[in-house]
């Protein structure tokens, strides 16, 4: 399967994630406890990944490293997560939304450094700019005109807020970069790390419901109980989309990279948009159309071959200039 392929499945459903979950409200709100989801995709992805090792384990002999200092390497990305989200938290105590999502753009860029320091992968003069590219083109399309009050507020932010923003943005990208680190670490079956990932996945996100319910003081029962409750198709759509796309990440993890995923995720975005003109009455505005004209230009500077990028005169010799170096060559002969 080419990662093309699967990157570009990949940017269709994240596309769809937000609308699906906008579509899953009802009255403004989530008649369900919208924290069971990462559980139950955490669950799926683990299900779907043991159904697939267990197949290829009955038709073929799959590498599974099972020693504990290489299994104990897997709930690291869980842990960094679970930092990150409660950092996303406190980030919005500080910023408004629109504000947190434009720098929520630095993951970009903060990916690209930790690829290039801990995977000792080297990206070239034009992949950086396409890269610095990407992030001006997506925070292009997310500010809105200058004569809003949102405007003003992206700049009006107390120190705190940026640097909890910055903050989250390395978490995010650590995360990733770590997580690509694990799959290409060893040849272990695809499978096989998934199932290990999403064991402690799910672990993580089980805990983060019981702390809730701690919190709230078991007001609603434990969250066992009420697991599916106020769930619509709408809402088992939202579970399946997560699923699939935590999948698709862990399979460009292996046998791509965090670049091709954060492209994906990306376009995801803009693509997410232009949807939004057509079911939300959402209004395009020109830093929308622009930031999709610098992402495309983005997206081809680094993926298209140098050649295609920079042209390069091919230098051919004159015949005579042949005779003559011929000539010369007899001669000191």
């Amino acid at each position: 399967m080419q990662w093309y392929f699967v990157a570009t499945l990949l940017t269709i459903l994240t596309s769809s994630q937000g609308i699906l979950t906008t579509l899953s409200q009802s009255n403004g709100g989530y008649k369900y406890d919208y924290a069971t989801v990462p559980f139950l995709a955490e669950f799926f992805k683990l299900v779907v990944s043991s159904f697939l090792l267990w197949r290829e384990i009955r038709t073929s002999s799959p590498r599974m490293t099972t020693d504990w200092k290489s299994v104990r390497l897997f709930p690291i990305p869980s842990i960094i997560y679970l930092i990150h989200n409660n950092v996303q938290f406190a980030t919005l105590t500080y910023v408004d939304t629109s504000t947190y999502q434009i720098m929520g753009n630095l993951k970009i860029v903060t990916t690209g450094i930790l690829f290039r320091l801990f995977l000792r992968r080297k990206l070239s003069n034009l992949q950086w700019m396409a890269v610095v590219l990407l992030a001006v083109g997506t925070t292009t399309s997310q500010v809105k005109g200058c004569g809003e009050a949102s405007c003003d507020s992206l700049f009006s932010a107390p120190i705190q807020g940026y640097t909890l923003g910055i903050l989250s943005a390395c978490l995010s990208a650590l995360a990733g970069v770590y997580t690509e680190f694990l799959m290409k670490k060893n040849n272990d079956s695809l499978y096989w790390q998934n199932v290990e990932l999403y064991t402690f996945g799910s672990i993580f996100n089980m805990f983060r419901l019981l702390m809730d319910d701690f919190r709230g003081g078991f007001e609603k029962g434990p969250w066992w109980q009420r697991l599916f409750d106020g769930y619509s198709i709408t809402t088992w759509m939202v579970v399946l989309n997560l699923g699939s796309t935590g999948l698709l990440v862990s399979w460009l993890m292996k046998y791509a990279d965090n670049i091709v995923k954060v492209y994906s995720t990306s376009m995801a975005m803009l693509l997410t948009m232009l949807l939004s003109v057509y079911l939300f009455s959402f209004k395009p505005t020109l830093q929308l159309f622009l930031g999709i004209i610098i992402c495309m230009m983005s997206l081809h500077m680094y993926f298209a071959p140098a050649n295609m990028l920079v042209d390069v005169p091919s230098v051919k010799a004159a015949p005579e200039n042949l005779r003559e170096i011929s000539v010369e060559r007899r001669t000191d002969s």
